[in-house]
């Protein structure tokens, strides 16, 4: 029996064979897989997608501490539990310490795991484009975790930033 994630990934597939557009927003390809019949919400199901979506939200609750930074409020932390592995969350103002350093490393491995993917990626775009001016990827990031710690400047370069990837995008989707 295929995994979740491998029957969702066959529905993008699905999706691109049935010569719908591509490149494609999640959110076309869902309408389509809905209205196609090819995804439903049902029992357990139903129960992880709220589930996922109780943890995105968590993920987004944010508040401003005594010293004025911006400061995630509910983390999760991997705990063994009757023999099973849970996520549970709990909230920075309350949590243990030995909460917050599971949550703490938890998140630090999930960024150097998407650091690796990342380079991975880059390394096979290279590989497979030769012709082309190799991308470099900088994975020390230091100098971005200082630069944003100067509030002004964070402000000034996130929104630099963003504007750039939407351009990028934009820039995309017109060649598409």
């Amino acid at each position: 029996m295929p995994t979740k994630t491998q029957q969702l990934q066959r529905i993008v597939s699905e999706y691109q064979k049935d010569d719908q557009k591509w490149p494609a927003s999640s959110a076309e390809m869902a309408k389509w897989a809905v209205e196609t019949g090819r995804y439903d919400l049902t029992g357990p199901t139903l129960e992880r997608h709220c589930a996922r979506e109780l943890a995105q939200a968590m993920r987004e609750e944010y508040f401003t501490d005594s010293s004025g930074r911006r400061v995630r409020a509910k983390h999760p932390a991997k705990v063994k539990k009757d023999g099973r592995q849970l996520m549970l969350w709990d909230d920075i103002r309350s949590a243990p310490r030995r909460h917050m350093q599971m949550a703490f490393q938890l998140r630090r491995r999930r960024i150097a795991s998407e650091c690796k993917q990342v380079k991975t990626d880059v390394d096979s775009y290279n590989d497979a484009h030769p012709e082309e001016p190799t991308i470099q990827m900088v994975l020390d990031f230091t100098r971005d975790v200082e630069e944003m710690e100067s509030s002004s400047i964070f402000s000034y370069s996130f929104t630099e930033h963003a504007r750039g990837l939407e351009r990028t995008q934009e820039s995309i989707l017109d060649a598409a």
